[in-house]
């Protein structure tokens, strides 16, 4: 399956949710609905991903994902007014510790459902981060 069509999968789950959820519950909830849409979507799920960082091959932090789907795409879910840069900031680097390809940051908002989708450019370059599951 292309990252495209996943996205949209991702995003249709998450329009769904806001549809009959609203604004204003903590991310852990919209996190548990996205689980319950993305599996209704047949789309492989996996929540508070556990990743390891690691700089000179040594271990220098660790983070955990929100939901990582189908092994490519890594989604960041906040309920937040707006998103700002420092969302994206994260998502990149998480896009890049995990030499994942893309990644959505989906905010549950008060007005709507704001999508940022980023790629991770650092793929064909040569890599000054490392990490590990």
């Amino acid at each position: 399956m292309e990252h495209a069509d996943i996205t949209e999968k991702i995003i249709g789950c998450a329009f769904k949710i806001y549809n009959r959820m609203g604004f204003g519950f903590v991310e852990s909830v919209y996190e548990n609905c996205m689980m319950i849409e993305l599996e209704k979507a047949g789309l492989q799920t996996e929540a508070q991903k556990n990743i390891k960082v690691f700089y000179d091959g040594k271990m220098v932090g660790h983070f955990a994902v929100d939901v990582l789907v189908e092994d490519i795409v890594v989604v960041e879910l906040k309920s937040v007014s707006k998103i700002v840069q420092a969302h994206e900031v994260q998502l990149v680097n998480y896009l890049v510790a995990t030499k994942k390809p893309v990644g959505l940051i989906i905010n549950f908002g008060e007005f709507e459902v704001e999508v940022k989708r980023k790629a991770n450019n650092l793929l064909k370059t040569p890599d000054t981060r490392e990490a590990q599951d």
